[in-house]
């Protein structure tokens, strides 16, 4: 269960976050009603297949990815991983996808769309699990990049 990755993650490295389950937030508007915050405190995470390496963007939930910013920040078009993989790729199913307890190795960058908020809350392994992280601390639980690639 992937739910189980992200507590053993928190787990082996410190980190004190509860893991909220809820009825459903397998989407950014789904979490938002079901946590009680706007859509823009929702951090939703994309997987991106660049040449040779997956990424993962974090963005705030109300924001698109912006294809030329991307580009010109990762030098390729922006290209989603088909929902099919994500799970194999990541350890998460969709609407679960998050930066902790990943199955593989993939590089985190955060976008600056999340810094208009001091908390948002990332899934947490499962379409009906999720977390509140102050934004200060996000880097510091999984090191990232910050980045501006949204509209």
């Amino acid at each position: 269960m992937s739910v189980e990755a992200v507590k053993k993650f928190f787990k082996k490295n410190n980190i004190d976050i509860d893991i909220k389950i809820l009825k459903d937030t397998s989407t950014v508007e789904k979490a938002a009603n079901a946590i009680g915050v706007s859509e823009g405190e929702i951090a939703k995470s994309m997987l991106f297949k660049l040449k040779d390496k997956y990424i993962m963007v974090i963005l705030s939930g109300e924001k698109k990815i912006d294809n030329r910013k991307f580009k010109n920040t990762f030098h390729c078009k922006a290209r989603m991983v088909p929902p099919e993989e994500v799970l194999e790729i990541t350890g998460h199913p969709v609407g679960g996808v998050c930066p902790y307890g990943l199955k593989t190795d993939i590089d985190i960058y955060y976008d600056i769309s999340l810094k208009n908020y001091k908390i948002v809350y990332p899934a947490a392994g499962d379409i009906n699990a999720a977390v509140a992280i102050k934004v200060d601390d996000m880097d510091k639980i999984v090191k990232g990049e910050w980045v501006d690639v949204s509209q």
